[in-house]
């Protein structure tokens, strides 16, 4: 029976497709897009989340304050009070990465397409030769994880720590390394 598979034009886009697939990716809310203090600080007062987040950011002044600013666009706000708006506004605006699931850090690997290690380069997945079987198990998943709640996992990142942390912690170097020269890629999570 076929688990999640990701696919994409590189192994590290196939790794991120399947991540994506079950659990949500660190990302900006569309609807937080003001720039200018006031508009950030209309968006907020305007929920109980935003209302928090200007808590949680040190923002404390009288209702009356608050009013005043609110009432008046161009009223003259001290500097540290704009960083706190924007420091809430961010806070909110972005929503904070799914935790990396047990079953991604735990699971074996299928990898198929090209695969290279020294001189010997073979398509993988195929009826000539099986796919790359790598166990999860046995991988450090610290870095993958530190970059995946950072919103930094692009597809390089992820297939070089992949091949770092996850392949060689389980079947080693090979002969020269691991490459993925290929083009087209797909993993599927058992």
């Amino acid at each position: 029976m076929a688990g999640p598979t990701g696919r994409g034009g590189s192994l590290g886009d196939a790794l991120n497709d399947l991540l994506r697939s079950q659990v949500t990716a660190r990302h900006r809310l569309p609807s937080y897009n003001a720039k200018h203090w006031h508009a950030q600080l209309s968006q907020l007062t305007a929920t109980h989340r935003g209302q928090q987040a200007l808590t949680d950011a040190g923002l404390h002044v009288t209702s009356k304050t608050l009013i005043n600013w609110l009432s008046d666009s161009q009223y003259n706000v001290r500097r540290s009070y704009l960083d706190i708006i924007h420091t809430a506004y961010e806070n909110v605006a972005v929503v904070p990465a799914d935790p990396i699931p047990r079953h991604i850090k735990r699971g074996q690997y299928e990898i198929s397409g090209d695969v290279k290690t020294g001189d010997d380069e073979r398509t993988r997945g195929t009826v000539d030769a099986a796919p790359l079987r790598i166990d999860g198990t046995r991988g450090n998943w610290d870095a993958i994880e530190e970059f995946w709640f950072a919103g930094e996992l692009t597809d390089d990142e992820f297939e070089d720590h992949f091949i770092d942390d996850v392949i060689v912690e389980d079947i080693g170097e090979g002969t020269d390394g691991w490459e993925f020269p290929g083009g087209s890629y797909s993993v599927e999570l058992r």
